[in-house]
């Protein structure tokens, strides 16, 4: 069931309606809301240029952050295939140390 929450941007009122809970639809508000006041902070701009920029400055964060989940996916999945590598050598090397020792066994018994 969506949820409906309030949430207030630079002074406006803004309704959500999401799946999410309202303290995360809150979060997220405030999250957009202090972006969009750094912006407007810190330059000369109006409201709708602010809201822009805060949307470039949070697709570039998404992206960025993408792309760090995309190298960590990468990296994990070459610890992975190292790791079933070692796994492969490991029942070799038990397979040869099993074989070594019925040879052993067949010496010690003739």
């Amino acid at each position: 069931m969506a949820n409906r929450v309030v949430v207030t941007i630079c002074g406006e009122d803004y309704t959500f309606v999401a799946e999410e809970s309202t303290s995360y639809m809150q979060k997220v508000g405030a999250y957009v809301g202090d972006k969009m006041n750094d912006i407007l902070n810190s330059a000369k701009v109006g409201r709708t240029d602010a809201a822009v920029l805060t949307a470039a400055n949070i697709a570039d964060e998404l992206f960025k952050a993408q792309a760090a989940s995309e190298q960590l996916r990468s990296q994990i999945k070459g610890y992975l295939d190292e790791a079933g590598k070692a796994q492969a050598e490991v029942s070799e090397l038990k397979r040869e140390v099993f074989r070594l020792q019925q040879k052993l066994d067949g010496r010690n018994r003739g």
